[in-house]
């Protein structure tokens, strides 16, 4: 085999329709077009949700609900993950970035109750959930909201 001897594999290319080259091409006149109308002028399509003038569906329908100002986006982390810590090390933001539990931090990290932990960790976020907060404490561990 050699590079000049490469070929794709058969069935997997396609010749491109070559239209508007003729009558005699199979695809000439009206180059696959019908006749007239806006579909056949160049440039000529519709937008999505065009509806020939007609008041759009996403505009007829009422706007719901809304986005509160006040919301805060945390970053959560479940029990489960934190048991891959030492016991008696100490786990924040930072430390959680660098295991990869955590991306982004926007307004926060809180830790939620999914899971079990066995060890004894000093845990600091800036959230927890009342079962979070038991379970780590029953462990030895303890908890500090930054």
């Amino acid at each position: 085999m050699e590079l000049n001897s490469i070929k794709p594999a058969l069935g997997s290319t396609k010749n491109r329709k070559r239209i508007g080259r003729g009558t005699g091409s199979g695809h000439g006149k009206t180059a696959t077009k019908g006749h007239k109308g806006q579909k056949a002028r160049s440039g000529g399509s519709v937008k999505p949700g065009f509806e020939g003038g007609q008041m759009p569906l996403q505009r007829r329908l009422p706007k719901r609900g809304f986005t509160p100002l006040t919301r805060k986006d945390y970053a959560v982390v479940n029990l489960g993950q934190l048991d891959a810590f030492e016991s008696g090390s100490i786990v924040d933001v930072d430390a959680m970035r660098k295991a990869g539990f955590i991306g982004k931090v926007i307004d926060g990290v809180k830790i939620l109750a999914k899971g079990e932990i066995t060890k004894a960790v000093k845990v600091k976020a800036h959230k927890f959930s009342a079962a979070a907060k038991e379970k780590i404490e029953a462990a030895g561990g303890t908890v500090e909201e930054i």
